[in-house]
């Protein structure tokens, strides 16, 4: 139970880092939320947790081809801002995006060689 709340609390860090970073400085934060730290974690807690090399190594290649379709959502939700959007609206059309290209992804990778 320790280990699980370890996990969690430095998760929770991590994002308390960047909400802070990115209010005194948006450049700041961004630097700090596009480092792949929760993938890092990620894959430290897998292979804590297994020490199997072939499934970390899936993970870490499958991550890889997740990350590609959530981009496009930084540049939508930005966009939609600028236009006078409402925050809740552009961050719910950036999710939604996301979550259709997730989708396409989930079809056409297996369909093209990915082992997502």
């Amino acid at each position: 139970m320790l280990y699980v709340i370890v996990k969690a609390a430095l998760s929770g860090v991590i994002i308390a880092l960047v909400s802070e970073a990115a209010r005194r400085s948006p450049g700041l934060g961004a630097l700090i939320a596009s480092l792949p730290l929760v993938s890092i974690l990620g894959m430290i807690w897998l292979w804590r947790d297994t020490g199997e090399p072939d499934r970390l190594a899936a993970h870490a290649e499958a991550t890889f081809w997740l990350v590609l379709p959530s981009l496009p959502m930084f540049l939508l939700a930005p966009w939609l801002l600028r236009r006078g959007l409402d925050f809740w609206l552009a961050l719910g059309a950036g999710c939604l995006l996301t979550v259709i290209l997730y989708l396409l992804m989930l079809q056409l990778g297996p369909r093209v060689g990915l082992k997502l």
